[in-house]
């Protein structure tokens, strides 16, 4: 058998890590309302399905955007020919401008400084390759997205290294625990070159605050070391706080930065719902990476055709601002609900305000408290509740007992489904409690029953408890305590 490098035959891509292998089990057994009514349900993938009328109705009334029709066909030769690795001026025009408009115009960006990629993951090994030499590393909080791990690491041979944040303070990003990390690091002989957050939080759904952007900046500059601020579901901030950049931060006056060790990755797949387009930016505030960032992209650029449609949805300034404020209302009854719906059947989730995903504390259903009872109980909601959900550790979560679970990547039946399916899991011991009764469709959309809708009704009348408010504790959970 002739060999393979190191690279093709180690286990960088993480390809066995649970994250992964809840996906397996949905790919062998999805969820289909008639044809797999009993398939697993696929919560583990952070996609936002829920705006894809507000596109489909634009490009409807827009098919020039599109080579392939009619109308669009005359652009088809300029288009198909070779393209620039700098990217079409019009679509980084227009990205430059939307990344502007979903920070609430506070901060302007240059489209000279616009590089693309293959998507965020793209971004991300690109930023790496540019700022460290294999066998240096990179800070990162914890819980953090299991991509990185890939996305960084795999090729790159750059090291990841946890910084530890606890629940008792929300999972808070602290000057301490930045500190010990970077001691750690130093102790193991490592060279620190950065610091990379997600902000908007990807497992959490939170928010960093001005306070904690401004600490982590004094963190960087005192020790000489990048800051790549991952910002790619920064459109789906639903409520307040609201999202602060990393880009505002630095221009504020009692900040004190090098911007040459600022870097932004930004993305289409999350804020839009654009994944399958493969539309990753890295912005960059060092020259130098810029350059060095734009050679790169040779090897991950986004096709022009996609630049084009791009380019002309995004200059659409009437469509892009209702395209936010509509996104927004929809993430937020979309959250508002499915977290409601947890707080009936005592299961509590960390309070947060944007992403696509929640991160749900299951602690009080562990048979003790150990990373081995967490990934008992996930196999136990994978292969019998039949729901892809991520476990903690997965994450790289200190505490186990919390999972991230995907709430916009599905129809409200769907959802529905999936909540009834925890509801039974949750209550399976207590009959005296009716599950709701669920009424199937014909068709994928769901019409909530009238008593439904008054339960919500009334729960968003003032006065109801919060879904983050204390709630008495299921009889499961009180049978594992």
């Amino acid at each position: 058998m002739v060999a393979m490098s190191k690279i093709a035959t180690g286990n960088g891509h993480g390809e066995n890590s649970p994250y992964f292998d809840g996906w397996k089990a949905y790919e062998t057994n999805p969820f289909h309302p008639t044809e797999r009514p009993e398939g697993v349900i696929q919560m583990g993938l952070a996609e936002n399905q829920l705006c894809f009328n507000l596109i489909k109705n634009w490009l409807t009334k827009h098919p020039e955007a599109s080579l392939c029709t009619p109308q669009g066909v005359n652009k088809f030769k300029e288009t198909a020919l070779f393209q620039d690795y700098h990217g079409m001026p019009e679509f980084r025009q227009a990205v430059a401008k939307f990344m502007g408009k979903v920070r609430g115009d506070r901060v302007k960006f240059d489209p000279d400084r616009i590089v693309m990629s293959g998507g965020a993951t793209g971004a991300h090994e690109m930023v790496a390759f540019c700022l460290a030499d294999p066998g240096e590393a990179f800070l990162v909080p914890t819980p953090y997205y299991p991509g990185f791990d890939r996305d960084l690491k795999w090729r790159t041979g750059v090291e990841l290294v946890p910084v530890n944040c606890e629940s008792c303070n929300n999972f808070k990003i602290t000057r301490s625990a930045l500190e010990a990390a970077y001691v750690k690091v130093q102790e193991a002989n490592l060279r620190v070159k950065g610091l990379l957050i997600t902000n908007p939080s990807n497992p959490l759904g939170t928010v960093l605050d001005r306070d904690t952007l401004k600490s982590m900046v004094r963190f960087i500059n005192d020790k000489n070391i990048h800051l790549i601020g991952d910002e790619i579901y920064a459109a789906t901030v639903f409520m307040e706080p609201e999202f602060v950049s990393i880009s505002e931060i630095i221009e504020e006056e009692d900040v004190e930065c090098n911007r040459d060790l600022i870097h932004i990755v930004y993305s289409l797949s999350k804020d839009m719902g654009f994944p399958g387009f493969r539309v990753g930016i890295v912005y960059s505030y060092n020259d130098s990476v810029v350059s060095c960032a734009r050679k790169m992209s040779s090897f991950g650029l986004v096709s022009s055709q996609t630049q084009h449609l791009i380019a002309s949805m995004l200059s659409d300034d009437e469509f892009v601002d209702n395209f936010i404020t509509k996104s927004k209302e929809l993430l937020f009854n979309r959250h508002k609900y499915f977290t409601w719906s947890l707080s009936q059947v005592g299961i509590g989730c960390l309070k947060g305000n944007a992403g696509l995903f929640i991160w749900m504390d299951l602690r009080k259903l562990l048979k003790e408290e150990t990373f081995a009872a967490e990934m008992e109980l996930w196999r136990v909601i994978t292969n019998e509740v039949k729901l892809n959900v991520s476990p903690g550790s997965s994450f790289h979560c200190q505490e186990p007992g919390w999972f991230r679970v995907c709430f916009a990547n599905m129809d409200d039946y769907t959802m529905k489904v999936a909540l009834l399916r925890i509801r039974t899991f949750m209550l399976k011991n207590n009959e005296a409690m009716v599950p709701l009764k669920l009424c199937r469709p014909s068709s994928l959309k769901l019409s909530l029953s009238r008593s439904l809708s008054r339960r919500m009704d009334d729960f968003m009348s003032p006065g109801i408890m919060s879904p983050h408010s204390p709630l008495p504790q299921s009889p499961l959970v009180r049978a594992r305590t």
